[in-house]
């Protein structure tokens, strides 16, 4: 009996200081790991969320780019890391859509992370250099016909969104075989495949508006296309209605926070009213909005619902354009 008595107090000794601890998180700075290089889509939103996410949380947040892999190199830090709630990741539709729709071997799946949030969505623009004598989709498509292998489109690297868009929307126009008449650039985030463009070493990008608004706004790069029904502020740019191309709108990107798949609820259930506090944070949403970006908070299971349906509609994509890589 003075047994049952004594493991009952410890266990309950155990559980008064594992609430204790959880009530005391964050007790040190929390890494917050971005999957993709400085500049590009994933970073932005990150950075630009920085400040009023930091606020909410009262602790430091460390931003860390683990670049490589479209992706692939951050996420897996995250996923060996320990569930702790202090190495966090900001998941984003490449790492954690595209990538494992396109990758049989990709040390991980959607199953080895928990979901905070999904917090912005964001349409694709496709664009050229402003200068470039390709003022229209009609003209991209035409100089690709003349001169199959000779353009090129750039991307944040293999099994990415960009990467994936490219020849998505050059199947969509009419090219047989998107994956021959027109050559992929892989660089190491969004950033630098943007700056491809600019410097003359791509032709055309298609990425997320939010990575190009400010090279758009600097009439640095001309937009060609939005993925989207409705026009996106700052982007003079046929629509997928305009272009009666309803199928553009699969290309879709979004940010969200994860964590290994161990993170305990209590931490999880803090991180989901934090990401709510931050992003109904006027100044991040009024900078988000203007590049183009749909802030639009979704709980943990909406979120996961989302992600599930993405991934089915980019493994069809995949499996449509022949784009698996197996090894």
């Amino acid at each position: 009996m003075k047994k049952l008595v004594k493991t009952a107090v410890a266990t309950a000794v155990l559980g008064l200081a594992a609430g204790a601890a959880t009530a005391e998180y964050p007790e040190r700075p929390v890494n917050m790991v971005i999957p993709y290089g400085p500049g590009g889509a994933t970073d932005i939103s990150a950075r630009t969320l920085a400040e009023p996410l930091a606020e909410a949380v009262g602790s430091p947040l460390v931003m860390v780019n683990r670049t490589g892999a479209g992706g692939a190199t951050g996420s897996v830090a995250v996923q060996n890391a320990q569930p702790d709630g202090y190495t966090l990741l900001f998941a984003r539709v490449g790492s954690h859509t595209v990538n494992p729709a396109m990758k049989a071997t990709l040390p991980y799946t959607l199953d080895d992370f928990r979901f905070v949030g999904v917090y912005e969505i964001n349409p694709v623009a496709c664009a050229v250099r402003q200068d470039s004598d390709i003022q229209s989709m009609e003209d991209l498509i035409a100089e690709v016909e003349a001169n199959p292998g000779r353009v090129s489109y750039s991307s944040s690297g293999v099994g990415s969104l960009l990467h994936l868009s490219g020849a998505y929307v050059l199947r969509e126009f009419g090219i047989e075989d998107p994956l021959t008449a027109a050559v992929h650039l892989p660089f190491d985030g969004g950033g630098a495949a943007a700056t491809a463009v600019l410097n003359g070493t791509a032709t055309f990008i298609c990425t997320n508006s939010s990575a190009l608004a400010s090279f758009v706004a600097n009439e640095q790069l001309r937009p060609l296309l939005v993925t989207t029904a409705e026009p996106v502020p700052g982007f003079d740019a046929p629509t997928s209605a305009d272009l009666e191309m309803p199928a553009l709108e699969q290309l879709v990107g979004w940010t969200g926070i994860a964590g290994p798949t161990g993170l305990p609820d209590e931490v999880a259930a803090k991180w989901g009213d934090w990401l709510a506090e931050a992003t109904a944070n006027e100044t991040f949403r009024e900078q988000m909005e203007a590049r183009g970006s749909v802030i639009e908070l979704m709980s943990p299971e909406e979120g996961e619902a989302f992600i599930r349906g993405q991934y089915e509609v980019f493994r069809d994509l995949v499996d449509e354009l022949g784009m698996r890589i197996e090894g």
